[in-house]
């Protein structure tokens, strides 16, 4: 399994309206798809409480490249995206890695 760390910085106020994006347009593909998110997160102390941070669990590298592809590609999300940022754009900078586990935790 790999995972996936994206952090969203979001334009000043449009926090909530990238919650929702995800709630009511993103989720649903996602599902729909085969995409597994493990959690969203927003900063409770940090440097900006303006941004989101959620990840994503893949089988492997092929399976990322396949799912998220062909989502970014759907004409579903490509409509709910533009309808979303018809007065401006809600993301100022998205960060993301793939990340691997490096110890396991399982109980012995």
């Amino acid at each position: 399994m790999i995972y996936e760390l994206r952090c969203y910085d979001c334009m000043p106020g449009c926090l909530p309206r990238v919650l929702r994006r995800f709630e009511d347009d993103a989720l649903p593909l996602w599902r729909e798809a085969g995409i597994r998110p493990v959690g969203f997160w927003t900063t409770l102390v940090g440097e900006n409480d303006q941004s989101l941070h959620y990840m994503l669990a893949w089988l492997s590298l092929t399976e990322r490249e396949e799912k998220w592809t062909a989502f970014a590609a759907d004409p579903r999300w490509i409509e709910a995206r533009r309808r979303s940022e018809a007065d401006g754009p809600l993301v100022a900078r998205i960060r993301n890695s793939l990340l691997k586990p490096a110890l396991d935790l399982a109980p012995a």
